[in-house]
């Protein structure tokens, strides 16, 4: 039974509430002011019906919600999500920025810092709804010893706990861009494994990329030479070649970092090489195969653990996604692979390298 949206929002406010004072890992001032943003956005929310009629509503957006609407449908049956009022509603910010992202990790490890939150569980990293606190925390964490990394996001998932409604953040992203997001943030509601962020992002990642290409190429208007259909494919195709390049390179470090034989002072400046031989590699290797996507960011954004750590909570092992994609012969049948035993492992990247994820689902009526 769902409770009435301002009841859920009184109840999880009370739980996170009582929560953070009781864990001090998580500062109850700091759940405070982000359940109050997040309520703001809940109280602003307009069914998208409603916004589609309004003639006040230019026609870009009209255009984007009309996606919104029909990538919904499509995710409830074609995919079996229970979307519920999930994006079924639209809100307008007053800024262009939803919040921004902090994430820290060790400099000598790929070991992140953490912060444990009701429900969720450990997370490597904190969302800010004002740029001030994001940075006074970037500078606490420096302070200490962290390298961090501050970047800021257009969308994010409240789990199923609410109806989150399409932000006007995510009108700047093109048609692709845009349903991939929306299929992306219903992945999270669909399976979220407590404790197991990168394999969360990863396997969204997968699901909305995969979803996004099954939904362009096969949607009535769509089809397999459409430009949208190509494109979707393009850029999965760009994810995967990144998805290796970052893989490699994390294991690189991790060998670094691993060495007995080296002093934490070796380590940090041995770092730096391999940064340089990676930036190097991503000009003249990765960036003339890419196709749709540019990963600018990788060279525009400084590099250090933190960074690396961030990136890699998105883009994990998608080969292997790849793989399970292929041969269950379906997102829908992937993603229900997955859900029905990711409970079975400690680990639910163990899955991917089960034999029976790849084999091909029973023939229906058998």
């Amino acid at each position: 039974m769902r409770l009435p949206s301002r009841r859920r929002l009184a109840w999880l406010g009370g739980v996170l509430a009582v929560a953070a004072l009781a864990v001090t890992a998580c500062s109850p001032i700091y759940v405070i002011r982000a359940g109050l943003a997040e309520a703001r956005i809940l109280r602003a929310r307009q069914p998208i019906p409603d916004v589609l009629l309004d003639p006040s509503t230019d026609a870009a957006t009209r255009d984007k919600l009309t996606w919104a609407m029909e990538a919904r449908r499509w995710a409830e049956e074609r995919l079996g999500f229970e979307v519920g009022g999930a994006y079924g509603s639209f809100v307008q910010l007053e800024r262009d920025t939803l919040a921004m992202v902090l994430s820290a990790a060790e400099r000598d490890r790929l070991v992140p810092r953490t912060w444990w939150f009701p429900i969720v569980g450990r997370v490597p990293y904190r969302g800010y709804f004002s740029l001030d606190d994001a940075l006074s925390a970037q500078r606490k964490l420096e302070a200490e010893g962290f390298d961090t990394y501050l970047r800021p996001t257009a969308a994010f998932s409240t789990l199923g706990w609410f109806d989150d409604p399409v932000l006007s953040t995510f009108l700047r992203y093109d048609d692709v861009e845009f349903v991939e997001t929306l299929f992306h943030e219903l992945t999270h509601a669909h399976l979220w494994v407590k404790g197991g962020v990168r394999f969360n992002e990863s396997f969204a990642t997968f699901v909305g990329r995969t979803a996004a290409i099954e939904f362009f190429c096969t949607r009535e208007g769509g089809g397999p030479d459409t430009v949208k259909c190509l494109r979707a494919q393009a850029r999965w195709r760009d994810f995967l070649r990144f998805s290796a390049f970052m893989d490699d390179l994390v294991a690189e470090l991790e060998a670094l970092y691993g060495d007995s034989t080296l002093t934490r002072d070796d380590k940090l400046v041995r770092r730096e090489d391999v940064f340089a031989a990676a930036r190097r590699r991503f000009e003249t290797e990765l960036q003339p195969t890419l196709e749709a996507t540019t990963f600018q960011v990788f060279l525009s954004h400084p590099l250090n653990n933190a960074t690396l750590l961030a990136r890699m909570r998105y883009y994990h092992r998608l080969a292997d996604f790849d793989r399970l994609w292929r041969a269950r012969g379906s997102v829908r049948a992937a993603v229900a692979w997955v859900k029905e035993h990711a409970g079975e492992v400690d680990d639910p990247f163990a899955l991917l390298d089960d034999p029976g994820a790849l084999d091909p689902p029973p023939a229906r009526g058998r």
